[in-house]
């Protein structure tokens, strides 16, 4: 079972990773992180349903409320349209929300549109190297798309639409019309793909589920949500879905409806494709493993740990003589995906 111990902590963006951000147009004027703390109050938001969702509206005193809410405009136009103005021509920020429990004390901006009420949200974190490499590997590695841009020491992420995992589980897997072959297999492929760039603590609250119907059957993606614990943990079992209790749904439909052997066959079709996305990525995967190396981004225990468990996994003892996480994940990619040569 895959167990997180304490509270990781936040790595600065160096210099190796700004370089990357501004070369790859990851970098754009943003309000800033600690301009949103300046809130007066907050008070508890729920559901519809009455239940606490952990989350806060803050409030903002007058003079401060019309400056910031243009410039969370601003940083949406930045996020969707390269800085294109007109998109925000019709919106307004409905409501600024904070988790004061996250590891970054995020921001929620819900953003809507006042001609058709259709409505959309985007985050404001502080900047931490370790999330931010975990983005750039889901870009680049992963068959999803990640908007996201840094600021000096804030991060602006778009909003990953979806079921979180542990609603799906509590309302929808035991849907009479789901496909549990088609929903299994992607666990298998999700799995790999946590894996093998060393993306941790993917319980059922850190991803969502989304559905799409197709014209004979219906589509599913398991998309992770939370990128704080890429890289970070000692211990390999972090790195896999399928160690985490909260995920025993997902194992428990993929033991009724799959052999060993197509399971072996999911992983091999995902680690391929993990490969054929890296060489489309090459140069850009390569800058970005470059930067990785230039700090720890864990403390020394844990990237002796790991590279201890990883070079038993591999049969390589390599492993052990990495210095730090950028430097593991590098390694670990490169003997994953050696097969799918």
């Amino acid at each position: 079972m895959a167990l997180i111990t304490k509270k990781k902590i936040l790595f600065p963006v160096n210099e190796a990773l700004r370089s990357y951000l501004n070369e790859h147009e990851r970098s754009a004027d943003a309000i800033e992180y600690e301009e949103l703390i300046r809130y007066k109050s907050s008070i508890p938001l729920y559901d519809s349903n009455g239940v606490d969702t952990l989350w806060e509206t803050v409030l903002f005193s007058p003079a401060d409320m019309e400056s910031i809410h243009r410039q969370l405009k601003l940083v949406y136009a930045n996020l969707t349209s390269s800085g294109n103005v007109e998109v925000i021509e019709h919106l307004f920020i409905d409501r600024i929300d904070i988790c004061p429990f996250g590891n970054t004390k995020p921001f929620r901006v819900r953003i809507v549109n006042r001609i058709n009420d259709n409505f959309d949200y985007f985050y404001i974190k502080k900047a931490d190297a370790s999330r931010i490499y975990g983005l750039e590997l889901e870009h680049l590695l992963s068959p999803n798309a990640i908007n996201y841009l840094v600021f000096n020491n804030t991060l602006v992420e778009e909003h990953i639409a979806g079921v979180p995992g542990d609603q799906f589980m509590k309302r929808h897997i035991h849907d009479e019309f789901i496909n549990k072959v088609r929903l299994s297999k992607e666990f298998v492929k999700f799995n790999e793909r946590c894996f093998v760039r060393l993306l941790g603590d993917m319980h059922s609250s850190n991803f969502v589920v989304d559905v799409t119907p197709d014209f004979e059957d219906t589509h599913y993606r398991i998309r992770a949500i939370d990128f704080d614990q890429q890289s970070y943990e000692a211990r390999k079992a972090v790195y896999y879905p399928k160690y985490f209790k909260q995920n025993n749904p997902f194992i428990k439909m993929g033991m009724e409806v799959m052999t060993p052997e197509s399971m072996h066959q999911y992983q091999l079709e995902e680690r391929t494709l993990i490969h054929n996305r890296s060489l489309s990525n090459k140069y850009a995967l390569n800058d970005l493993l470059d930067a990785m190396c230039t700090q720890p981004l864990s403390i020394e225990k844990n990237i002796v740990q790991l590279g201890k468990e990883l070079a038993e996994h591999h049969n390589d003892p390599q492993f052990t003589k990495c210095s730090n996480m950028g430097e593991l994940v590098k390694l670990n990619l490169s003997k994953s995906l050696e097969k799918t040569d």
